[in-house]
């Protein structure tokens, strides 16, 4: 069993898949839980409604926009005031959108690189000074097969999350041997921002490229995010955990 009883931990993109799954196992085992989510307040409310109560303080909720770098320091400006101290800190929020390259104009990549590389230097280099109280403190960054393989027709995506793979090994070293930085890289996940290409067979015909012969769930993700967190993961860090159900072989 995993306990981080007094752990503080911020989640990006809390509201919805892989995030929620990761607010969800972070508070079952024991660690205070900040969700933050984008836009969807409702949804956001309903996950931290769904929180286990913690002995180690209240959970929270604040939404901001990580395109936006004021919102990013409002976002840690009430982490600062409530907290004063950060554990753990889960990049996970993304954009994942068709963009052809014949077709791609400078909005649509602005987006997502805004968002899946901006907000996520944004969102460490505010969470360093939190995290100076913690005893060990760490920084997971969620990227994907598609960083590792690429992935037509979203070549944006792709390049965000190979930059990430690259960002979590240079700050390995870089913030070493006090923080540790981590990537968890999934492959095909059952969750909302995946149904679109898993309708018409198209589920089928992905399970049919992975070893394992399905799709993880969000919590299966999560329970890898949760382990480079805890104590168990205490000489790890600049890792890329690939769960993919074997589709993609590296590490």
């Amino acid at each position: 069993m995993i306990d981080l009883a007094g752990r503080r931990v911020l989640v990006t993109g809390g509201s919805r898949g892989i995030g929620a799954a990761c607010c969800r196992l972070f508070a079952e085992a024991g660690a205070a839980v900040w969700v933050h989510y984008g836009h969807r307040r409702e949804i956001a409310e309903r996950v931290l409604e769904a929180l286990p109560d913690v002995e180690s303080g209240e959970h929270r909720l604040f939404g901001a926009d990580l395109s936006e770098r004021e919102q990013v320091d409002r976002l840690f400006a009430e982490v600062a005031e409530a907290w004063g101290a950060l554990d753990c800190l889960v990049n996970n929020a993304g954009i994942w959108v068709r963009n052809e390259l014949a077709t791609l104009d400078d909005a649509k990549l602005d987006d997502t690189l805004q968002v899946n590389v901006n907000g996520v230097f944004w969102a460490a280099q505010r969470a360093l000074p939190l995290m100076d109280a913690s005893a060990d403190p760490s920084i997971i960054n969620i990227s994907s097969t598609a960083g590792q393989r690429g992935e037509a027709f979203h070549s944006p995506y792709a390049a965000s999350k190979g930059a990430l793979i690259a960002v979590t090994k240079s700050w390995a070293s870089e913030l070493a041997p006090r923080i540790r930085v981590n990537s968890v890289a999934p492959g095909w996940v059952d969750t909302d921002m995946s149904a679109e290409a898993y309708r018409d067979g198209g589920r089928e015909e992905i399970e049919r490229t992975i070893p394992l012969g399905r799709v993880a769930t969000a919590d299966e993700i999560a329970g890898a995010v949760l382990f480079l967190a805890s104590p168990l993961a205490a000489s790890i860090t600049g890792e890329i955990l690939n769960v993919n159900g074997g589709s993609v072989l590296c590490g």
